[in-house]
């Protein structure tokens, strides 16, 4: 009597046996799916963040930088043709590096979880209203010339300044919390853009003192002689003079 009770049992556990067979591995089989979908879906992430991120950097930290270069230079550029250049070269650089935010910060509200709860979305969506209103108020400039002329250029120049270091700042943000999402260094990529916003601030400050170096090497003499000709120019030439400085 026992031995049929034991093979009873076993004659269930055998038919049994196979369900849980199959339900393991179904349930293995999902488990090693969503682990796939999960790589997937990482390996799309890291990709659009790093879109996202050279985006930015050529916006924030080359094209602006670009620009604002550009129209520093012409400061002190008497040629009406080199003025225009310049010129050109600081509104496509400043349109260009408005197009390659706007993409960026679309990407941002369409692929990232915007929940503002650090540095880098908070610093962003600021710098977007602010580079947008800057576009504006370049759009809008006087003649020159002109009433508001001054204050115009004033506010220009202040809110160009302030988006210039706000985009270097989230530059660095952004490298911060790229690691955090990905886990992936970011140590190379900091010492290039800290070499980089050297190299252009060493641009900026030298190329503003430049003519200030060049006078160094001129001694006073030579300072007075050209004076002196300068005070004894015919309006003959000086109109020549004129007429070369525009026609260059």
């Amino acid at each position: 009597m026992r031995f049929l009770h034991n093979l009873g049992f076993f004659c269930i556990l055998f038919l049994v046996s196979p369900l849980f067979t199959s339900s393991h591995e179904h349930v293995k089989g999902v488990s090693n799916h969503k682990e796939h979908i999960h790589k997937h879906m990482s390996r799309k992430l890291s990709f659009e963040i790093t879109l996202h991120g050279f985006l930015l950097w050529a916006s924030m930290g080359f094209l602006m930088p670009v620009g604002v270069l550009a129209i520093r230079m012409s400061h002190r550029v008497q040629c009406r043709r080199r003025l225009r250049i310049l010129f050109y070269v600081h509104a496509l650089s400043e349109i260009l590096s408005l197009l390659l935010s706007t993409a960026g910060a679309v990407m941002s509200f369409r692929n990232f979880n915007n929940s503002f709860n650090n540095r880098h979305q908070r610093i962003g969506v600021g710098l977007y209203g602010l580079i947008w209103l800057q576009a504006l108020i370049g759009i809008v400039r006087p003649q020159r010339g002109s009433k508001g002329r001054s204050m115009w250029f004033l506010v220009h120049w202040m809110l160009g300044t302030a988006i210039s270091l706000l985009g270097v700042l989230n530059i660095y943000t952004g490298l911060v919390a790229y690691h955090e999402k990905t886990s992936k260094g970011i140590k190379f990529w900091t010492i290039v853009f800290t070499a980089e916003v050297c190299f252009i601030t060493f641009f900026y400050l030298f190329q503003d003192k430049w003519v200030y170096i060049q006078k160094q090497g001129v001694s006073l003499g030579n300072e007075s002689k050209g004076a002196t000709t300068d005070q004894v120019l015919l309006p003959r030439d000086k109109q020549k003079e004129v007429a070369l400085a525009e026609s260059c």
